[in-house]
């Protein structure tokens, strides 16, 4: 499959793509766009026909992600921090459209800087925000975290309206952000959605294996050692190209469907327990794996995700057993050779040198920087 066969619901996918404020085709800058998802949407944009600028300051010097795609058509690269106003200047500058990807993710890195955490995901992402309507934006697209919702009391699903229990600074900068964004829909002009995204597992130019299933299959296919901790708590999963499918869904939809709106985004049949993803890799592989109660992270929680599907008609086309046998090929084949060679090349393990943990930037959303 072809990132070009990514199915989008019906309407968008025979819809044409919107001429930009320059004549052309649409422009959508995707901030972090070298990253995990990143690297996946920013070739499916393009091959749908838009132009894409990515503003990314390679946190985790992640460039090589980027170096097939650099001199594609439409396509334009701004290397720098969200949180300076000149960088996100040069990046919105000739933009229709901003998706907000970049941010500090998961518990254990933003454990691990919890000073840079809250200035990129909370700090720097407001002041983008305030920076939008003096570039003309559209459409606003941000992706949270079904981590948002954090432990659930019993075994509903939570959907969209239901109570939000972050148990994690990566989470709470996350809803933070949420209500930042909410709380302004009619301050400014600019069109917002919020995206809760499931854990994304999948291929990607710039591949993880910190991430469950990723993780999960790696070590399994290998014949490596597995320790799994509280085997039975659940956790929705969304594969990197249904994720990215989402987003332009949104960016494509009517307006009056998507401003303000929240939505999960997932597949109710990706729901599984960590038991159950060892049970679908066990299929395919036989591999020592350790059961070990009471880790450190307590998050248990099954998600709804029928508003996406009834309110956008946006169905989720890849599945955790489809992905497994392929994860396992590719790992066998010899693609992931690196991660035993070069410490931290397929995660969010540790930012590279250089990386300020603040910038002076409460004046810049007092001051919106102008176009």
């Amino acid at each position: 499959m072809t990132l070009q066969d990514t199915k989008l619901p019906h309407t968008a996918a025979t819809r044409a793509v919107p001429t930009g404020k320059t004549g052309g085709p649409a422009r959508v800058c995707v901030v972090g766009g070298a990253g995990y998802v990143g690297s996946v949407l920013t070739r499916i944009l393009l091959a749908r026909g838009y132009g894409v600028t990515v503003l990314d300051t390679f946190l985790y010097d992640h460039a090589f992600s980027v170096e097939c795609v650099y001199d594609e058509p439409g396509y334009r690269l701004v290397t720098g921090d969200l949180r300076d106003a000149s960088v996100v200047a040069d990046a919105l500058n000739d933009a229709d459209h901003v998706v907000l990807l970049a941010s500090l993710v998961g518990d254990p890195i933003s454990k691990k800087y919890p000073e840079l955490t809250r200035s990129v995901n909370l700090d720097g992402s407001q002041a983008l925000y305030d920076a939008l309507d003096a570039f003309g934006i559209e459409r606003f697209v941000f992706t949270s975290t079904c981590s948002n919702y954090g432990l659930r009391e019993d075994s509903s699903l939570a959907d969209e309206g239901s109570e939000l229990n972050p148990l994690s600074l990566y989470a709470e900068t996350k809803v933070g952000f949420e209500r930042y964004v909410l709380s302004r829909l009619h301050q400014q002009q600019v069109t917002p959605t919020l995206l809760r995204i499931a854990t994304a597992f999948g291929m990607s130019p710039r591949m993880r294996f910190d991430l469950t299933v990723n993780e999960f299959g790696r070590a399994m296919a290998l014949g490596q050692p597995l320790d799994v901790y509280d085997k039975d708590t659940w956790r929705p999963y969304a594969h990197v190209r249904d994720i990215a499918s989402a987003i332009i869904t949104v960016l494509e939809a009517p307006a009056a469907k998507v401003a303000g709106e929240v939505f999960n985004v997932g597949s109710d049949a990706n729901n599984y327990t960590k038991a159950m993803l060892v049970e679908e890799f066990a299929r395919h592989v036989d591999a020592p794996v350790r059961f070990v109660e009471k880790g450190f992270d307590a998050r248990n929680y099954r998600v709804s995700f029928s508003k996406i599907r009834t309110q956008l008609g946006f169905e989720a086309q890849h599945s955790v057993a489809a992905f497994v046998p392929q994860l396992i090929a590719a790992v066998r084949d010899g693609l992931y050779g690196r991660v035993e060679n070069i410490e931290g090349y397929y995660g969010n393990y540790t930012v590279r040198d250089g990386v300020p943990e603040t910038i002076a930037i409460t004046e810049q959303r007092r001051e919106p920087v102008s176009a």
